[in-house]
């Protein structure tokens, strides 16, 4: 009972073991994420076009209920980049921004989104995202972050403008930038200098300065907080917001108030696709980042337990007038860093930035948004990796050219239309690779018991027998090629008698597949050859054997390809050592 309770628990595993120390270390982390969160929910917020408690909000009841059903100890949930973009992308199309129903259309969004992620991770079905290649999440990434940047240089500039492809948001800039309010443009551009810098720079003055490597880390990790304070200091000291500059203005203070989803059929329907999308992609970047910090500490993570933890923190978000989280990877590489150990310090961060919903949301009210803006950008520019194309492109053209369609559909149609590409050019890859399987007439190295390819190596053969290895899984898109490719082989050679399917890499046969077998082996007959199988695994034979292939096969099936030789072509065997006993399997 207790180990089925911990599958959906995790709390109950790490909770029987936590100790005083371990809550010294996951408080420590708790304060130091928090500050540094405190400006990430307001900008994030601000980019998915919600008031700026929405970030705050989202921030707490999420990061709580991750506590209890996340299986990663250092992953920090909450609104990042990519997921805010998406959300401003997808309720945009239903509602505008600044009204309530657009904030109503997000709750339906993270309710959506924590639904589906439940959903799967109670049926198991995290492998689903491995169907989004690496290169594409990269893709589709980098073109979010160039979005995401551009979107926010209006508001360094201090001008109006919006759009939501990068030639909209371009010409927008481009009619708006002669009314540019330059205070805005200062204070814009200096957070902007500053937080480069302090990216760069700060580490090392704080290491000369005689901080610790690890203090000095953490310490250059919390820069965005200094930009907030100073220029929040200066637009109130000087009475800039006067002088034009934007600020956040009044923020309710409180705790997050309960909220219930809009969830009419027109706007579910609008949503359910938006949601699918960023549920995956979230999934995506939350468990890669997760995985990525467990290998650290020699952890494990659970990613169908990940599914449950983080639809439990967007249904959190839906019910507490927040927006649609994920894991976000600076947050969560500082939280590491700063020596969280259990995700108890996800909690503490929850109640630190409740706290400061409680008592220090009046003292944002003249904090720039150019300053916001500014965290933003630098935060985003981190993910923009356009040397993913040079690497494609040298590896693979096929790779190369699903990166750079998701790219340019993201850039020029938008963020939906690049993700749902990202997703069909994956699929499309994996079944144009699998349904092109690599196959191998293979012949023996002389001296040996090991075949090889024979247009890689000098290998024995002989004109009466045909060996094909076969290098993939056979289904109903590769079976016939399979097929296609035995026959032409066997047809321009007469002196073939014999054909070995060599299945050592074959994981599994489906039914098309062996209906085609089925074709390949009546035509061999009618031909006078004779059709073998050899190295057939344990699983394939399993269900070879519940079809007739087996009982209308013209040939045998061998062992290993080297007793098939041994009884078809005695001749090739001179020379070769003898044959040892098959290992137990």
């Amino acid at each position: 009972m207790r180990a089925s309770l911990s599958r959906y628990l995790p709390i109950l595993d790490w909770g029987r073991h936590y100790t005083r120390a371990s809550l010294h270390s996951d408080l420590l982390a708790a304060v130091i994420v928090t500050i540094m969160l405190i400006p990430q929910s307001l900008a994030y917020a601000m980019l998915a076009g919600l008031p700026p408690e929405a970030g705050i909000y989202a921030s707490i009841a999420p990061i709580l209920l991750y506590a209890l059903f996340g299986s990663s100890r250092a992953l920090a949930v909450g609104p990042v980049a990519v997921v805010s973009l998406m959300t401003a992308a997808a309720v945009g199309q239903v509602a505008a921004q600044g009204t309530a129903g657009y904030a109503a259309a997000a709750l339906t969004l993270a309710g959506l989104s924590g639904g589906i992620l439940l959903l799967m991770g109670v049926f198991r079905l995290g492998f689903l995202a491995n169907f989004l290649s690496h290169p594409v999440i990269a893709g589709f990434i980098t073109a979010s972050g160039i979005l995401i940047a551009v979107s926010q240089l209006r508001h360094i500039l201090g001008i109006g403008g919006g759009g939501d492809t990068l030639p909209q948001m371009l010409t927008s800039l481009a009619r708006g930038v002669g009314q540019t309010n330059p205070v805005t443009l200062a204070i814009g551009a200096g957070a902007l200098v500053f937080l480069f810098w302090q990216r760069r720079r700060l580490k090392p003055l704080l290491r000369r300065m005689g901080l610790s490597e690890n203090a000095a880390t953490i310490a250059s990790r919390a820069g965005p907080v200094a930009a907030v304070l100073v220029t929040t200091l200066l637009v109130w000291g000087l009475g800039l917001d006067r002088h034009g500059v934007s600020i956040v203005g009044a923020v309710p203070q409180g705790l997050p108030p309960l909220t219930m989803p809009a969830l009419s059929p027109e706007l579910v329907r609008a949503l359910l696709v938006p949601a699918l999308l960023i549920s995956v992609i979230g999934f995506v970047e939350s468990v890669s980042v997760a995985q990525t910090l467990a290998a650290k500490r020699r952890q494990r993570i659970n990613p169908d337990q990940e599914l449950i933890g983080l639809g439990a923190a967007n249904l959190g978000a839906a019910f507490t007038a927040g927006m649609p989280v994920t894991g976000g990877f600076a947050r969560s590489v500082v939280n590491q860093d700063a020596g969280a150990e259990t995700p108890a310090a996800g909690a503490f961060t929850a109640i630190g930035l409740g706290l400061a919903a409680l008592a220090l949301t009046p003292l944002i009210h003249y904090l720039p948004t150019a300053t916001l803006a500014a965290t933003i950008i630098v935060a985003v520019l981190s993910l923009v990796d356009l040397s993913i194309l040079r690497h494609a492109w040298a590896y693979s053209r096929a790779d190369f050219a699903a990166v750079a369609a998701t790219i340019g559909l993201t850039l020029l149609i938008g963020v939906e239309a690049g993700v749902s590409a990202g997703v069909i050019l994956s699929v499309a890859l994996h079944l144009w690779n699998t349904s092109r399987p690599h196959i191998a007439e293979v012949g023996l190295v002389p001296g040996t018991q090991h075949f090889r390819n024979i247009l890689r190596h000098e290998v024995l053969t002989d004109p009466c027998l045909l060996t094909i290895r076969v290098d993939e899984s056979l289904y109903f898109a590769n079976a016939r090629m399979l097929e296609d490719r035995v026959l032409d082989r066997v047809t321009e050679t007469p002196s073939i008698r014999h054909v070995v399917l060599m299945f050592s890499a074959v994981n599994s046969v489906d039914l098309s597949a062996v209906d085609s077998l089925q074709a390949l082996n009546a035509r061999l007959r009618d031909m006078d050859v004779t059709l073998h199988l050899s190295e057939v695994k344990g699983p394939v034979m399993d269900r070879l054997r519940r079809c007739h292939l087996l009982h209308d096969l013209t040939g045998r099936v061998y062992l290993s390809q080297w007793d098939a030789i041994a009884a078809l072509t005695p001749a090739l065997c001179a020379g070769a050592p003898a044959a040892s006993p098959p290992a137990g399997r």
